[in-house]
């Protein structure tokens, strides 16, 4: 089992590495109709996130910015996670990823890729840096959501 647990996070590792060293939608969107900026002042992290929300769902979604391996690894996951989903889905995967990665894991929730990212949860001062992207896209999540009720 120990060889078992020993393979899973190399992997999860690997996976991280490699979002990393080639980030997924890594670039700004000229065109974002919601946007968001995060800092985390404890190891210099910075990100802004763009976002396209039509008809209540994330068409688009992408960050610039610069960070540590965790930071960057689960910008350019959640980048990928959320185009496609409607707002109220992106809403609930923040509470669920903000609960797996403080908390313990939510028991019905399936991550998928994301599950990678649940292994910070073993390092407490690693953890500001995988949900400073996921803080950031709720600012710019809710900025959505409000514009949405006001149009």
């Amino acid at each position: 089992m120990s060889d078992q647990h020993s393979d899973l996070r190399e992997l999860y590792q690997e996976v991280i590495f490699d979002h990393n060293r080639h980030p997924r939608n890594f670039h700004a969107i000229d065109d974002a109709n919601h946007r968001a900026d995060g800092h985390n002042p404890l190891c210099g992290d910075q990100l802004t996130v763009y976002a396209v929300v039509k008809d209540g769902v994330v068409e688009q979604a992408s960050f610039v910015g610069h960070g540590c391996a965790i930071s960057t690894a689960s910008a350019s996951l959640m980048t990928e996670a959320v185009k496609g989903k409607r707002v109220e889905e992106v809403e609930a995967l923040f509470r669920d990823m903000h609960a797996m990665l403080t908390e313990a894991h939510p028991e019905a929730r399936d991550f998928g890729k994301l599950e990678v990212l649940s292994g910070v949860r073993e390092f407490p001062a690693r953890v500001k840096c995988a949900t400073l992207a996921w803080h950031t896209l709720h600012n710019a999540i809710t900025q959505a959501r409000d514009t949405a009720r006001t149009e």
